[in-house]
């Protein structure tokens, strides 16, 4: 058996929304003659992705968005079923970046993106590729926080699409679907109990709310860390302990950081800890736990199980896994196929719209339409055979009267 299309067809039988809109605007191949780069995690529900852009007419270039997350089965059957691919799993930045490169030689019209690397590699490094560049679809917060930026300072050169904050994808993909694949990813690599254990979520965004809930399910006892008052409420009255980090650190067991943002768990906070304490990561840039300072501080390391490192610190044993990358990616499979049909579903239509509508769009940032997270969850009601009801003509008179 051929793993790469095993998985790709495993995939398949169960995408059942991006396959149901696939069929419905096929016929019409909108997307003929238009070259799309795809940069994402590139894994069998990715892969599909970009084979179903192929199947509505596109060009499609295929790159990996995170050195780590490429799984190099995929990477030769997508190649084996006709797409160009410039990946391969390493961890090596060099090699990683020499792939974002080459799929920017393609002239892409339309960049789907998984973290805006690729999309801010042709705004800093490759300038050349905005000539052809019609827009961009970004799907992850921190992709959309990177293209926001470019917005504001004026440097953004075409109108991108935030497909993450479609409800379709952060209420499903952010919360069940980092939800349930961290702690698979966790379980899987440490073969460990998790309902003995302290677990510190580190913020509390849809990511954050996800991680903690399956932790409580899994019968841990859950601690939050955050620095947005509201959220850090909101934690509260979820039934979870809210504390800070140089607090959490003390007496966490499994620690889990989802904020975006950068040295999250660092130096004074690896010290505090107990022996045996668990390190992992579910942003999308290997910058939260500190991996500097593990190196800088650490009287040893060693790879003691697949994906997993041990550091000596002050004599006391921390580990850490998949090196501080995305630990449901790449240490595991990531989000469940069901969870990211959804998600996947946006950015096709997102490609569709870009397609479609660039020449009259601004260079901004645009919310995704109202009209396709509709679209996208009507689809998935209808193949689940629920029926949900319409307004009647008294009650849309009513919801606009005075």
């Amino acid at each position: 058996m051929d793993l790469g299309s095993a998985k790709l067809d495993w995939v398949a039988q169960r995408m059942n929304v991006m396959n149901s809109l696939v069929e419905r605007y096929d016929k019409a191949e909108p997307l003929k003659g238009v070259r799309v780069a795809v940069s994402i995690h590139l894994e069998a529900k990715t892969g599909y992705l970009a084979l179903s852009l192929a199947k509505l007419g596109a060009e499609v270039f295929v790159t990996g968005s995170n050195p780590l997350s490429t799984q190099d089965e995929v990477v030769a059957e997508l190649r084996h079923r006709g797409l160009t691919v410039n990946a391969e799993r390493t961890k090596s930045v060099d090699v990683y970046k020499k792939n974002l490169e080459a799929t920017l030689n393609f002239k892409p019209n339309v960049i789907v993106d998984d973290g805006a690397d690729l999309t801010v590699m042709a705004h800093e490094e490759r300038r050349e590729a905005l000539d052809h560049l019609w827009g961009v679809c970004e799907e992850t917060t921190t992709g959309v926080k990177r293209l926001k930026a470019l917005e504001s300072t004026g440097k953004l050169m075409v109108p991108a699409i935030a497909v993450n904050d479609a409800q379709t994808k952060y209420l499903f993909d952010n919360r069940y679907g980092t939800g349930q694949s961290v702690w698979d990813s966790i379980m899987r690599n440490t073969n460990m109990n998790i309902s003995e254990k302290r677990v510190v979520v580190a913020g509390y965004g849809w990511c954050g709310k996800g991680v903690a809930m399956r932790a409580k399910g899994l019968g841990a006892r859950v601690i939050v860390t955050e620095v947005d008052p509201v959220k850090a409420l909101e934690a509260f009255m979820d039934g979870f302990e809210v504390m800070q980090m140089k607090d959490a650190s003390k007496v966490g067991d499994i620690f889990v950081t989802t904020t975006g943002d950068t040295s999250v768990i660092r130096e004074e906070h690896f010290k505090e800890m107990k022996d045996g304490a668990m390190l992992s990561n579910a942003g999308h840039f290997d910058v939260e736990v500190s991996v500097k300072d593990l190196e800088r501080i650490s009287k040893s390391k060693r790879e003691v199980r697949p994906n997993i490192t041990e550091y000596v610190v002050n004599d006391k044993r921390l580990y850490l896994i998949a090196d501080g990358r995305l630990v449901n990616l790449a240490a595991a499979d990531g989000h469940p196929v069901e969870i990211m049909d959804l998600s996947f579903s946006v950015q096709l239509l997102s490609a569709l719209r870009i397609a479609k509508e660039h020449k009259s769009m601004e260079k901004k940032v645009y919310k995704v339409p109202q009209e396709i997270d509709f679209e996208i969850a009507q689809t998935k009601l209808g193949l689940l055979g629920i029926k949900i009801d319409t307004l009647t003509d008294e009650q849309k008179r009513y919801l606009q009267s005075i």
